[in-house]
């Protein structure tokens, strides 16, 4: 879709709006209502916040994944505004992500539940703002092949990947040398090892930098998060897993650097606030003044980098066998993954199980290459079986 096809307001569906990622497009909706207009919007659960989201934008085409959820928001209509449209479910979202009037559609759906979703804008021809790596980890291949078939745009909106997209401008992809995303290190990037195996949930969600859902705080805190990224940033800039690094940078400053063939590396810097990489990817190409401040350098300022060590965190070495093995094993990595986290916020298996249960899981499973979507899916549902059978017996022997 080009620039000249978009009306004087980007229409925007958001889908994932009370979740952290949500509410930072929220902020940056509000601050530049003359450029993006809100035309639909769906949470998981929280109708509640939907309403209030709903009038503050204007909003009449609102989606809740929950059934209930969505039958307790019709039976209030006179929350939302007169006229509202409710629909339910992964194919509600589906139609949110395919309304007429929208011109790209953000999703910020927690794992796996917005590849329905993005795949159905794809296929309306909506451009694709994704904050959900773990849908190009599941199914990467068929999200760009849809892309591709319907000529729309895949703007990436976690910060390390939107990093390299703007370093990449310009530049032919051929031309690449490495990519290298930054790693805040979590939680415990500074505890003594031998303390983590007496961390707690509460624990792990004291992110140092950013402001992030449960799941994804814990998954800064194993590393999982830098190796899914590594995965999504092989899939979406078309690189083999050896040019694709990780480096602790305990500021979250740096987002990615990226190195040419000539030795020049161009790296990306602004402060740790979602706005940033949220607001590049709807106003692309525009710019505009941001909504939090951008970083002084009239003030003292150090950017710090460390090799990460990956005995110390798996998860990083396990994601880079998956790289290097293709096929279903990423997709495998990714369920394992949030099955294992689920139960470690739930108080089922300690901290540093969550990498055994995902390298065991990995070790079940013959890897091969998907087909189709529903082999992928298919994959997604067992991987999630041996990952819970896997809990069950890591919980039978302690």
């Amino acid at each position: 879709m080009s620039v000249s096809a978009f009306p004087l307001r980007k229409r925007v569906v958001l889908l994932g709006a009370t979740g952290s990622i949500g509410q930072n497009t929220l902020r940056v909706l509000a601050a530049h209502r003359d450029q993006l207009e809100l035309v639909g919007i769906a949470a998981h659960s929280q109708w509640e916040k939907l309403a209030v989201i709903a009038r503050e934008f204007g909003v009449r085409h609102v989606g809740l994944f929950n059934d209930t959820a969505c039958a307790a928001a019709a039976a209030h209509p006179e929350a939302f505004l007169p006229g509202t449209h409710f629909v339910s479910g992964v194919a509600g979202l589906a139609e949110l992500a395919q309304l007429p009037e929208a011109d790209i559609v953000l999703v910020a759906v927690v794992g796996t539940a917005g590849l329905e979703p993005a795949l159905a804008a794809l296929a309306a021809g909506k451009d694709l703002a994704l904050a959900s790596k773990e849908i190009l980890v599941l199914a990467g291949k068929f999200i760009l092949e849809a892309a591709h078939l319907h000529g729309a745009k895949l703007l990436p909106v976690d910060s390390e990947h939107n990093a390299v997209f703007q370093c990449l401008q310009g530049h032919s992809h051929s031309t690449v040398r490495r990519v290298t995303l930054t790693a805040s290190g979590g939680a415990f990037r500074d505890w003594p090892a031998e303390r983590l195996a007496h961390v707690t949930p509460a624990d792990a969600l004291k992110h140092p930098n950013w402001s992030m859902g449960p799941k994804i705080t814990v998954d800064s805190a194993t590393l999982a998060n830098k190796g899914l990224e590594l995965i999504e940033a092989q899939c979406l800039f078309g690189l083999r897993p050896e040019q694709c690094a990780a480096v602790l940078h305990p500021q979250s400053i740096v987002h990615a650097l990226v190195e040419f063939n000539d030795g020049a590396i161009l790296a990306q810097l602004c402060p740790p606030s979602m706005t940033f990489p949220i607001q590049h990817a709807l106003l692309h190409p525009a710019r505009a003044p941001g909504v939090d401040a951008p970083l002084d350098f009239t003030k003292l300022l150090s950017l710090e980098f460390r090799p990460i060590d990956e005995a110390r965190f798996p998860m990083l070495r396990l994601a880079r066998e998956t790289m290097n093995a293709g096929g279903a094993a990423p997709a495998i990595y990714n369920a394992a993954n949030e099955i294992a986290v689920a139960a470690f916020l739930a108080g089922g298996i300690p901290f540093l199980a969550i990498p055994r249960v995902v390298e065991q899981t990995l070790a079940r499973i013959a890897n091969f290459e998907p087909s189709d979507l529903d082999a992928v899916l298919t994959l997604d549902t067992e991987a999630r079986r041996v990952a819970a059978r896997e809990i069950e017996n890591l919980k039978s022997t302690t």
